[in-house]
């Protein structure tokens, strides 16, 4: 996991992706690989798979970072909204 992070900080998402994804196949009771992969989809735009993700960390631990991430992702998704109804 000390890579992937490492991988997502230096920006370099799709191959963070790619070692999470080989990670969850193995093991897909991660909540740390799934929260991760939460964070590189966001950072790389991708927020419905971002969103995805955080959900499958959350079923695993309801109290994780992935809640904090998911909840937070859902509340600047509904400003832009608001914003996007008032212009």
């Amino acid at each position: 996991m000390k890579t992937i992070k490492q991988l997502i900080n230096e920006g370099k998402i799709d191959d963070a992706i790619r070692l999470l994804d080989e990670y969850i196949q193995k093991d897909n009771r991660s909540e740390e690989a799934y929260y991760l992969r939460g964070k590189a989809y966001n950072k790389k735009g991708d927020v419905r798979q971002a969103l995805n993700n955080y959900l499958a960390a959350m079923e695993i631990n309801p109290d994780g970072p992935a809640k904090i991430a998911y909840d937070s992702l859902i509340r600047i998704l509904d400003f832009y909204n608001k914003d996007m109804y008032n212009q």
